[in-house]
């Protein structure tokens, strides 16, 4: 099954172009206008990085304050920063300190130990579904990749994987994808995601970490998706109520978004 294609870019996180992804049997995500990644603090035209050729015109960055001071962007030529920080209502939750997590056994035990690790990220699913501050921040989201003249988008978060995750979810389900397109781009991160945190796990576990808790907070599990997923289809109804009701979004926007990104396979 199609998921997104990399992008060579060796001082970023799994930089990946949404385009060809399946949307049914006739149509696909256009290709070049929406890519999504880790954070861009490393980033190095210099090196050979194709992302400079890219023409990006617009970075959406869904980090919280603190993790936009503590790595700052560094931005393509020619893009401009957008932020919508998904978890600003409460930026202490793992997804925002995954490194921190790591660098300190002791305090990640008593977090999540005991089984606590998988429950703690499927609940922030949850609440990236359905708190106000999130629905902003997603809402600003699709706007931003809507908008003709802000593309090509691309969006992150710190690892590129679970408010990153989401957005690519939702902005997928938008254009029509299945949720088994959904659920297999939504996890292909996975391989990328373990070699970069590797070190970091391997020091975790050297220092008496426990590994189920650096496995939960490093990959993305099926389980995730599926929280958010329930979230959204029992508040809302599924995705049309989501996107109306809970997002607000207008239909203008949504047609602008398809006619956009929706090609002939």
């Amino acid at each position: 099954m199609q998921t997104a294609r990399a992008v060579q870019a060796s001082t970023v996180l799994d930089p990946r172009d949404l385009g060809g992804i399946a949307l049914g049997p006739d149509h696909r995500v256009r290709a070049g206008v929406v890519l999504r990644s880790g954070q861009l603090s490393g980033l190095d035209a210099a090196q050979g990085s194709r992302m400079s050729t890219l023409g990006i015109r617009t970075v959406v960055d869904l980090r919280t304050a603190d993790e936009r001071a503590a790595a700052p962007d560094r931005l393509p030529q020619g893009a401009r920063l957008f932020v919508a920080d998904v978890l600003g209502d409460n930026p202490g939750v793992a997804p925002a300190r995954l490194r921190a997590l790591l660098a300190d056994p002791a305090a990640a035990e008593r977090m999540l130990g005991g089984g606590k690790a998988a429950g703690l990220f499927a609940d922030t699913y949850r609440q990236m579904v359905l708190s106000p501050g999130a629905s902003a921040a997603y809402r600003a989201f699709v706007e931003t990749v809507a908008d003709d003249r802000a593309r090509p988008v691309l969006f992150h978060c710190t690892a590129g994987k679970d408010r990153t995750g989401w957005a690519a979810a939702l902005l997928l389900m938008m254009l029509g994808a299945s949720r088994d397109v959904v659920r297999a781009e939504f996890l292909a991160v996975n391989p990328v995601v373990r070699v970069a945190f590797a070190p970091y796990v391997q020091d975790f576990l050297d220092a008496g970490g426990d590994p189920e808790i650096a496995s939960a907070i490093t990959e993305v599990r099926p389980r995730y998706l599926d929280t958010a997923l329930d979230a959204m289809d029992e508040r809302w109804g599924g995705l049309d109520g989501y996107v109306r009701d809970g997002l607000r979004i207008p239909g203008a926007v949504v047609e602008r978004l398809r006619a956009g990104l929706v090609v002939p396979a």
